[in-house]
């Protein structure tokens, strides 16, 4: 038995192929909750989160020992995020339950993830978390992926008029203000930008990050991270779409500096940017122009990165499309691949492989609640 999501089993739990014997590791087989059925598909990337955030091992730490006293488990180590894999992905699955108690306060899982997040987000595991965080020696630690996701998380309890979101809000905010802090203090040591298709990519983060800050009105932030924007993009021009994807990206490198860009610039100035960007957006309409990625081995960690960049292509094609004027000939072409990347992309997310379960179904959340488009 398997949770897919997307257009192969759309039903709760569909009799597809099971998972390989040799692959024990890789399912949540083992999880066994007794749930309503799933209503909508982000009741079914809840499922995926559900069942990892809590879920310590298989772990992957990035953890620099400073002495034998910093051999510890996960858990110990960061007490809050400690499941889905690694740091970043359970931040982002943290954020994917908290944006569909927003978007869905009345859903079927309200109530188990509303459970979910109480357990985690008290003031004791936060004080653990700070505790690592300020430790001297860990200034780079997750920057700047994990992060940017934190500030989103902080951004969705931010603007929730629940009033146990804005506990945990309050409960989260001395790590939000450490990471801020560190923040400021590092742009302007970053001489340039990071082009790379993974977790160091600054296009990325800084929208991430643009977004929180204009969420809790932190005009230091925005306006930092808006100049060193501008002072590593505005003149970019002819992106090498033809070299994407690289073989190990979740993230488009040309398509999340547009991404960005369409936030800092205004809606003329982007249009023109981007023609001199991206100049062979077709202006004919059809989404042919742009093949998603490929992933033929999904147990690879690394290589299933590519399901991922196919769902956040879907999402910065639309957030470039939203801002151009209404009668720009772009728009037609880029939500069309958009669309075709959309439907690769959610295909892709099931709780088959946990190399892509504990992690897809927060990008696939990002795109179908339109996170990013105002």
């Amino acid at each position: 038995m398997k949770i897919v999501v997307g257009a192969v089993c759309l039903s709760v739990l569909v009799a597809c192929s099971s998972p390989t014997e040799s692959e024990p590791e890789e399912t949540l087989s083992e999880v066994s909750v007794d749930r309503p059925a799933p209503q909508t598909l982000e009741d079914r990337f809840a499922i995926l989160a559900l069942d990892c955030v809590h879920r310590e091992y298989p772990n992957k730490i990035s953890h620099v020992l400073q002495s034998a006293g910093d051999a510890k488990p996960p858990q110990e180590l960061t007490p809050i995020f400690y499941g889905c894999f690694d740091w970043h992905s359970s931040v982002h699955g943290h954020w994917l339950l908290t944006r569909i108690l927003s978007t869905q306060p009345d859903g079927v899982f309200s109530n188990e993830i509303g459970t979910a997040l109480s357990k985690s987000f008290t003031a004791d595991k936060l004080a653990g978390e700070l505790d690592y965080y300020n430790t001297p020696g860990r200034g780079s630690f997750e920057r700047p992926y994990g992060i940017a996701w934190y500030l989103q998380l902080i951004a969705e309890l931010e603007e929730s008029t629940d009033p146990q979101m804005a506990e945990w809000r309050e409960t989260l905010r001395p790590l939000e203000d450490a990471i801020v802090a560190q923040i400021l203090s590092w742009l302007p040591k970053l001489s340039y930008p990071i082009r790379l298709g993974t977790h160091n990519q600054s296009a990325f983060a800084f929208g991430l990050m643009i977004d929180y800050a204009r969420t809790v009105e932190n005009e230091t932030l925005e306006r930092a991270l808006t100049e060193k924007s501008m002072s590593f993009y505005q003149s970019d021009v002819n992106c090498p779409l033809a070299y994407e994807p690289s073989g190990e990206d979740f993230l488009s490198p040309c398509f999340m500096e547009a991404d960005l860009m369409r936030r800092v610039l205004s809606q003329d100035d982007f249009a023109d940017w981007l023609s001199l960007f991206l100049p062979d957006i077709p202006q004919t309409g059809g989404g042919d122009w742009l093949e998603p990625g490929i992933v033929l081995d999904p147990p690879a960690g690394k290589l299933v990165h590519l399901d991922g960049v196919n769902l956040s292509r879907a999402w910065a094609l639309e957030g470039i499309a939203s801002a151009l004027p209404d009668d720009d000939p772009r728009i037609a072409a880029l939500q069309a691949s958009a669309d075709l990347h959309r439907e690769v992309g959610i295909a892709s997310v099931s709780d088959e492989h946990y190399s892509g379960s504990h992690w897809l179904a927060s990008f696939a959340t990002y795109l179908t609640t339109q996170r990013g488009i105002k």
